[in-house]
């Protein structure tokens, strides 16, 4: 084929391959793109800039091997944690691009421990580079391959139309720092399908940008479905970043095991944004701290420790408050839960409205200590318990069974209309 290159690593550059690889990208590009695949052998580089219409192969016995001087990446800025600020380039970069093709089932290896050592001792000038980051782009494409220590974030598609994550494998130690799996931010129209990933973070975590991003940005449409998540502070997790707002998000039939928590939601004051028309179902966890999450005051980060965050008093509504409506879980099935089976606390001026949780099993554990649910300032420590319930509206428990817990409701106050039925 005429714009199809095959490379292989004993033919490059042994210690540093990367203007050798750039090239072939470039002149795939300057004819309109093609195919670039990597067939065998360690291709060691850094930074690598993608283009228009490339389907880039790393085969199997291959891997695309990342160099960890962070001299040898340059600094540029965009998103990181919710705002633009500097950061390294990813590894793995594309900006203002469409139809790109990641596949084959080789290996993308981030050698993440450096970079985790840096961070720890605060040796970095900038934030440490994703794994994999594509913005402001259409039409993406990654299938099968295995991405395994990436330095921070893993897959990063930022403002991005169209994307599809199939059949993919994420590997990161359970102790390494900002790791997380997938990062959809503020992306539109995206499937994550058949996925397995074991993180030291949250394994899909969903956003849309904080108050202090340059422009909101919504993420809307998004099914997450056939997936297994491996160790991570959650599962699936919404937030906190969701300034932009977040909606129309579809989580179905996927395995949790030894994630913090499952499926959590989590905002503060100052954001904004609203979290709305959410669907989960059909999921199955193991061993986790609590299944369910909804927390208004969610208090890492910057300015999360400030009194406005945490004040538990109702405080005047205005555009920095946000708005979390429309949740619905279905056909969970979770044993071995640590803490409780669900904690769900909203702000007293804005009650977390319409959620529901219908014809769901909830086995608690009876050998653990009493650990905090979720994320907030003097938050509860418990075990053994059922649902916490704070300041909602028009909520709907029915159909449930709680296993081993000495209370089936830990709190229920400031909830109208809180409708029960069928508990056991």
């Amino acid at each position: 084929m005429k714009n199809e290159i095959a490379l292989n690593a004993a033919e490059l550059n042994s210690n540093n391959c990367t203007n050798q690889i750039q090239e072939e990208i470039n002149h795939l590009k300057k004819i309109g793109g093609g195919i670039l695949k990597l067939t065998s052998g360690t291709f060691k580089v850094s930074s690598l800039e993608l283009c228009d219409n490339l389907t880039l192969v790393v085969s199997a016995g291959a891997i695309l091997s990342f160099l960890d001087d962070p001299d040898l990446y340059p600094i540029i800025e965009t998103r990181w944690e919710g705002h633009e600020q500097k950061i390294y380039q990813a590894c793995l970069y594309a900006d203002n691009c469409k139809n790109i093709t990641l596949c084959g089932q080789g290996i993308v290896e981030g050698n993440g421990s450096k970079w985790w050592q840096e961070f720890r001792e605060k040796n970095l000038p900038a934030a440490r580079p994703y794994l994999l980051s594509i913005e402001h782009s259409t039409r993406i494409r990654i299938k099968e391959l295995f991405f395994r220590n990436s330095p921070s974030w893993t897959l990063h598609p930022y403002d991005c139309n169209d994307v599809i994550v199939d059949s993919v494998t994420i590997k990161n130690p359970d102790d390494s720092p900002n790791t997380d799996g997938i990062d959809p931010e503020s992306c539109r129209n995206m499937r994550v399908i058949s996925c397995m990933i074991d993180v030291g973070d949250d394994c899909i975590a969903i956003k849309s940008g904080t108050e202090d991003a340059f422009e909101n940005l919504p993420t809307e449409n998004i099914t997450v479905t056939n997936c297994n998540m491996l160790h991570g502070h959650g599962g699936v997790v919404l937030g906190s970043e969701m300034s932009g707002d977040i909606r129309n998000i579809v989580i179905s039939n996927c395995i949790f095991s030894n994630t913090d928590r499952g499926i959590r939601i989590k905002t503060r004051r100052g954001r904004g944004g609203k979290v709305e028309s959410i669907n989960v179902n059909n999921i199955v966890m193991d061993q986790v701290l609590c299944p369910i999450v909804i927390n208004s005051y969610y208090f890492c980060g910057e300015k999360g420790k400030e009194k406005y965050v945490w004040n538990k008093e109702k405080l005047p509504i205005n555009e920095a408050t946000p708005e979390i409506s429309d949740i619905s879980f279905s056909n969970i099935r979770a044993r071995n839960i640590t803490s409780c089976a669900a904690f769900i606390y909203g702000l007293p001026e804005v009650p977390i409205k319409n959620v529901s949780i219908v014809s769901s099993q909830f086995e608690l554990s009876q050998n653990s200590e009493a650990v905090t649910p979720a994320m907030i300032a003097d938050a509860p420590s418990y075990t053994k318990k059922g649902i916490f319930i704070e300041n909602t509206q028009n909520c709907m428990i029915d159909s449930i069974q709680i296993q081993g817990a000495e209370k089936t409701f830990v709190n229920c106050q400031s909830n109208k209309n809180l409708k029960t039925i069928n508990l056991e």
